[in-house]
């Protein structure tokens, strides 16, 4: 299996894929334990976060191949090259951006496409992207899943935006491949007030919903 493909396969089997963004320059590698810590074994890392690059080179170090590191809220091919030189072995976008799912591709890395519309669906796959992150999720609710499942069934929809404990089983039964986000994962609040203990618990309940929903999966309408 591939690298690309192994990238896959955790997301799907784990159906996480937890985010993290930093406003300043700090040291990743406890949270990026912590999730592991929880059962992820892909952690997206937004290069909005000071220092990105550098964190992705120490990610790879450390944990090799026991957790992939993802490149998020990449925007144009400049930024998915060095990510992926960097260590970043999958590049996730917010937005439908040709060129990024194209870079990646080249590289064999996996790409994960930002969209919302059934057109920008079709367009992604079309371009190529192994998935696609509908965004904003809570625009169109778990239900909206559903409906882009019923046209696109071969797809895989990751939500994200307005995911929760209390809502990620019913995205997941209305056709979510698995789910993702940044607060619902890490809270620097709630790491500050229970340490880093919060953030592996809650990759763990995240996990664990997702599969209990999908041993009882209702076929598509």
């Amino acid at each position: 299996m591939s690298a690309r493909e192994e990238v896959i396969y955790q997301t799907q089997s784990t159906g996480i894929l937890p985010a993290i963004k930093l406003k300043q320059q700090e040291d990743i590698l406890p949270y990026i334990q912590a999730m592991y810590d929880g059962g992820a074994h892909v952690v997206e890392v937004t290069m909005t976060t000071p220092g990105a690059l550098e964190h992705f080179q120490a990610i790879s170090t450390r944990l090799g191949q026991k957790l992939y590191v993802a490149a998020g809220t990449v925007l144009d091919a400049a930024t998915a090259r060095a990510a992926i030189a960097a260590g970043a072995r999958l590049i996730v976008s917010p937005a439908l951006v040709p060129e990024v799912i194209a870079t990646a591709r080249r590289y064999g890395v996996a790409c994960y496409a930002g969209a919302f519309t059934a057109t920008e669906c079709l367009a992604a796959m079309q371009a190529g992207a192994d998935m696609i992150k509908i965004f904003p999720a809570a625009l169109g609710g778990p239900k909206y899943m559903t409906h882009l499942r019923m046209v696109f069934p071969e797809v895989d929809l990751i939500p994200s935006g307005g995911i929760s404990l209390e809502n990620t089983a019913e995205f997941i039964r209305c056709g979510a491949c698995a789910v993702s986000g940044a607060r619902n994962f890490f809270a620097r609040e709630m790491v500050q007030k229970h340490g880093l203990s919060w953030i592996t618990e809650q990759v763990a309940k995240y996990i664990s919903i997702v599969k209990e929903a999908k041993a009882s999966l209702p076929p598509l309408p």
